[in-house]
């Protein structure tokens, strides 16, 4: 086997490995939250944003990144763009976690799945791309999906669509940040520009008595403690993962973080689903199946063209 092949062999290998832990670890963390009772909601975050920061500053200084924080810091455009990246995140995790903390995993699994078809929605709004005819279907299908599983819980699923909406803008603002800022100074930057407004809530929480993290023995204290770690550990897998793996793949695998947090609420949390709402996600299923078969039928398009193009220059 040539060299090469070979070297390309295992970066497939080990991009999946990367791959499937990041979104193995994800899945799973509805269980390590559930571990956070009776904090609520905003103190875990404000405690996610402060211990993140801290096992950022540590990694820094082990990847390196000290030189790309300073000029996205001195930059002001992408210092802007890191901000408004930072609050999306943030009101991503204060969804999700106030997901678990109030027994609504399965709406937090919705908004995850549905979330790769508000992407493409938001490059239709936004980036003006035109659509295939199957994208046209998929997205229909999954809008009705939606109205389906309102009309049957009798309220909008707001928590399935601020998790697909703050995660999907997250995404379109950190692809106008580009290749120049690496994973780990870029969050740290986020982090940094959220840490005042947690740190201030932190603080309040231990003035007025509120707060949970010394009050509830040690466990507890290394558990919220523990956030920073995992926060900052699957964000690197899934970056080794990225640079290893085509796009596809990566797509195909993301999948498996709304699967795992589906079954966790349904088996392990036993969140009620009744007909129709077992019904609605059937419904966002088929459209990400949809969705899933023409991207991969588009990329064997684009790779036999691209071959085609280089035969050509050979002859």
């Amino acid at each position: 086997m040539p060299q090469g092949s070979a070297s390309s062999g295992r970066n497939r290998r080990d991009g999946l490995v990367l791959g499937i832990g990041a979104y193995l670890w994800w899945g799973f963390l509805p269980l390590y939250l559930n571990l956070l009772h009776p904090a609520g909601a905003v103190e875990v975050i404000a405690h996610r944003v402060l211990w993140s920061l801290v096992a950022c500053g540590v990694l820094l200084r082990v990847v390196h990144q000290g030189a790309a924080l300073r000029r996205a810091v001195s930059s002001p455009r992408s210092f802007g763009l890191l901000t408004l990246c930072g609050a999306l995140l943030v009101i991503n995790w204060l969804t999700f976690v106030y997901a678990v903390l109030s027994g609504h995993v399965v709406d937090g699994a919705l908004g995850y799945f549905i979330n790769p078809l508000f992407s493409v929605a938001l490059g239709v709004v936004l980036l003006h791309e035109r659509l295939r005819p199957a994208q046209w279907v998929a997205l229909g299908i999954a809008a009705t999906a939606v109205v389906v599983i309102g009309v049957s819980a009798g309220h909008v699923p707001w928590i399935a669509l601020a998790l697909a909406l703050s995660w999907g803008f997250y995404g379109y603002t950190e692809k106008k940040v580009g290749v120049t800022v690496p994973v780990v100074a870029a969050l740290t930057v986020e982090t940094c520009t959220m840490a005042p407004l947690a740190g201030a809530y932190v603080i309040w929480l231990g003035l007025t008595g509120g707060q949970s993290f010394t009050g509830y023995g040690t466990w507890h204290a290394l558990a919220m403690a523990g956030l920073g770690v995992v926060t900052v550990v699957p964000l690197l897998l899934f970056n080794g993962a990225a640079r290893r793996l085509p796009l596809t793949v990566v797509g195909m695998l993301q999948y498996l973080n709304p699967t795992l947090q589906f079954l966790t609420g349904v088996f392990l949390f036993h969140e009620v689903m009744p007909p129709a709402r077992w019904f609605g996600f059937a419904v966002v299923w088929i459209a990400l199946v949809i969705l899933g078969v023409d991207g991969l039928r588009a990329g064997r398009v684009a790779r036999a063209g691209r071959s085609g193009r280089r035969s050509g220059g050979w002859r």
